[in-house]
């Protein structure tokens, strides 16, 4: 089994520590490779469209990308983490999701997200934690991934782990294990489901699709999504490679 961890900071506060908590069902029957931003991505993604009208090889960071994407094609499960800044996930995974745009349905949507898992691990001093969550699933589930799952934790008190109380602690470790649990019982062997409004962005995009090779039959993407055989009747979520 592998398990691609993305890490939104490089910080090993209360997000690091909820994270390791959550893998320790894991590390003994899975390859675990994990990245820390913004160390293993460190530039910002400059909007040059390279990456989705030339292909991602193109990208003038693809020697951070490629590695990072190799990665999560060939993960089972994939763990983001990120600490809530000002109601979001950090600049540093913003950075990474826009790099990975020519992932996203409208573009290239790569076969393999649509039969993964992945887990979403977050937690901030008071409140924001949701909206954190929730910046990270409109990315994923945009790439074709259905079964998310989801830790928010709302610390009140501190912001460092060995300042909170024995009984937040106990709390906070119990919540993330029953995720883990949760997700260590999975059959990774069979690809996971995939879900109507996954479905029905994926069509809405095949429209659009269609629609664009009709005219240009040379376009990146129009000619990827006829490739793949999605115009015809070809289903990603049929043909998942796991």
């Amino acid at each position: 089994m592998n398990i691609t961890v993305i890490n939104g900071t490089e910080k090993q506060g209360v997000t690091y520590r909820l994270k390791e908590i959550f893998l320790a069902a894991f590390r003994d029957k899975a390859n675990i490779t994990e990245y820390f931003f913004p160390k293993d991505c460190p530039s910002f993604c400059m909007g040059c469209l390279s990456c989705t009208l030339k292909g991602e090889s193109t990208c003038k960071d693809a020697e951070y990308i490629e590695r990072i994407d190799k990665s999560l094609l060939e993960a089972d499960l994939i763990v983001m983490t990120s600490p809530v800044y000002v109601f979001h996930a950090t600049g540093a995974m913003k950075a990474f999701f826009d790099h990975f745009a020519y992932h996203w349905m409208p573009h290239r949507p790569a076969l393999e997200m649509f039969g993964k898992r992945a887990v979403i691990i977050t937690q901030c001093l008071g409140s924001g934690a949701k909206s954190a969550a929730k910046d990270i699933k409109h990315s994923l589930s945009w790439w074709g991934i259905s079964k998310i799952g989801i830790f928010t934790g709302a610390l009140m008190g501190d912001i460092v782990w060995e300042n909170l109380s024995q009984k937040k602690q106990a709390e906070l470790t119990g919540r993330v294990q029953k995720l883990s649990c949760k997700f260590a019982h999975i059959d990774y062997t069979k690809p996971a489901h995939t879900n109507l409004i996954t479905k029905f962005k994926f069509f809405i995009c095949r429209m659009m699709q269609k629609s664009i090779h009709k005219s240009d039959s040379e376009y990146l993407d129009g000619k990827y999504w006829a490739e793949q055989g999605w115009l015809g009747k070809n289903r990603p979520w049929r043909t998942q490679k796991m």
